[in-house]
């Protein structure tokens, strides 16, 4: 039965809103999986080891980190510069404080600049890969290992790279269900046992 007149433009129309709301549910894991796969955007690899070939040319990596402006924590590289072989692991750490009163979670995220490079830094170990809880002036070193890929120097756009900049931003998080029950047990201060 062949629709006509108001009953086909309805249809037309639910059909592009139908199609519009599956293409803008699907483009977040698409954009994030093609990122990771290309290295786009400054996404980076994840690998479970560096490879055997290190080569004797090198490139500085540089590390940034900041909190989003809602973060109470302070978070900061150890180490701002290194300079590491191509292939070679290298390992960095960052510190981070809570100063408040209250445990605090964070989860953070990252890019590598140039944007070019991102697909030939890959991390095989990183503190962002699992969300982290600071108790109350607690003060930790979180450690990322890395490697810049060997292919980097022959990409076309890779091998003008000579300096790699790995960034975090750190966002509070709600505390996993364990810390909020503990905290809503503690007493917050001596005053309430009177």
């Amino acid at each position: 039965m062949a629709l006509s007149g108001p009953a086909k433009t309805v249809t037309q129309t639910v059909s592009l809103v139908v199609v519009m709301g599956a293409l803008a549910w699907a483009s977040v894991p698409f954009y994030d999986w093609f990122c990771r796969v290309t290295g786009f955007g400054g996404v980076t690899g994840v690998s479970d080891v560096a490879p055997d070939d290190v080569l004797e040319q090198t490139i500085k990596v540089r590390f940034d980190g900041s909190l989003h402006s809602q973060m109470p924590w302070s978070f900061e590289p150890v180490v701002r510069e290194m300079e590491v072989r191509i292939g070679e692991t290298g390992l960095a750490f960052y510190e981070a404080y809570n100063p408040t009163n209250r445990p605090i979670a964070g989860s953070a995220s990252y890019n590598v600049t140039p944007y070019q490079a991102g697909g030939f830094f890959n991390k095989i170990q990183c503190f962002c890969f699992e969300e982290q809880v600071l108790q109350p002036g607690e003060r930790v070193q979180m450690p990322v290992t890395f490697y810049v890929d060997p292919k980097i120097v022959e990409d076309r756009d890779g091998k003008y790279v000579h300096t790699i900049t790995l960034s975090y931003t750190f966002y509070e998080i709600d505390l996993p269900e364990g810390y909020a029950a503990v905290q809503d047990l503690e007493p917050t201060s001596d005053a309430s046992l009177n």
